[in-house]
């Protein structure tokens, strides 16, 4: 990864639609300056996570500019290296790939106005596709949200439609599937919301039969304190995600009917 200063004067696309600044990269030296950019993101989500109220929020709005700018910045090197080793992600451009930090209380019975955390999930098509990706996420300690920092591939809570495309294509032709996972060291399977049995037509003595149970298709790592303020994060990031390609790519293929 470059090392890369972040300078917060600069307002263009994105971050000018919405008031703040946006980043460039200049090569630099020390990775001091990356270490600060990432303890201005985690201060600010700390703090509205305590404060987490428009007047607080507005009397402090040029923390949370200058802690978007930086993670900006941190996605578009993500998602810049992922289209490096997956071909379907390319084209794809920040706006593509990142959520709003403003939540939308309408339906919720939680009023709190914005998130405690930043995430960029660089699937084909955009976030919005409903295919399998590459997410990246950040959160406050002591979080409610997921409750920790982590890397996490592949698609949540897929259609009935895709959802029994998967299993038909597990039945018939699971090994390549069982393989990627095997192949991602590092990553767990999540397994949090799969069936307790396997699911009715499909048989119980099949080689990959507690795959027929699941309902999200997500391999999961941590992220610790260490690797996240690692001045070689994004080369680690990276390195991890590519891990995981054979499984995003297979669930993909397999949604599209390839």
């Amino acid at each position: 990864m470059r090392n890369i200063e972040i300078v917060d004067e600069i307002n263009t696309g994105l971050g000018q639609q919405r008031g703040m600044p946006r980043c460039r990269y200049r090569e630099m030296a020390s990775p001091e300056i990356l270490k600060k950019s990432m303890e201005e993101i985690t201060t600010f989500l700390e703090n509205i996570l305590r404060n987490n109220n428009r007047p607080w929020f507005q009397e402090h709005k040029k923390e949370y500019q200058k802690a978007q700018a930086n993670f900006n910045a941190l996605a578009e090197q993500i998602i810049a290296g992922v289209q490096k080793f997956d071909d379907n992600c390319k084209g794809l451009t920040l706006k593509d790939c990142t959520y709003r930090f403003y939540r939308d209380t309408r339906f919720s019975p939680d009023k709190r106005p914005y998130k405690t955390h930043f995430g960029v999930f660089v699937c084909p098509e955009g976030k919005k596709s409903m295919l399998s990706g590459y997410y990246f996420h950040i959160e406050a300690k002591e979080s409610e949200y997921l409750g920790h920092n982590m890397l996490c591939t592949g698609m949540y809570m897929p259609d009935t439609a895709m959802l029994k495309t998967i299993r038909n294509e597990i039945l018939f032709n699971g090994e390549p599937l069982a393989e990627s996972i095997s192949k991602a060291h590092g990553f767990d399977l999540d397994t949090s919301r799969a069936m307790k049995r396997v699911p009715n037509g499909y048989p119980k003595d099949h080689p990959q039969a507690d795959l027929f149970k699941q309902r999200d298709w997500l391999l999961m790592q941590e992220m610790s304190d260490q690797q996240l303020f690692d001045p070689h994060l994004v080369d680690w990031v990276l390195a991890e995600f590519e891990k995981t390609k054979d499984f995003c790519q297979w669930l993909n293929r397999t949604v599209r009917m390839e």
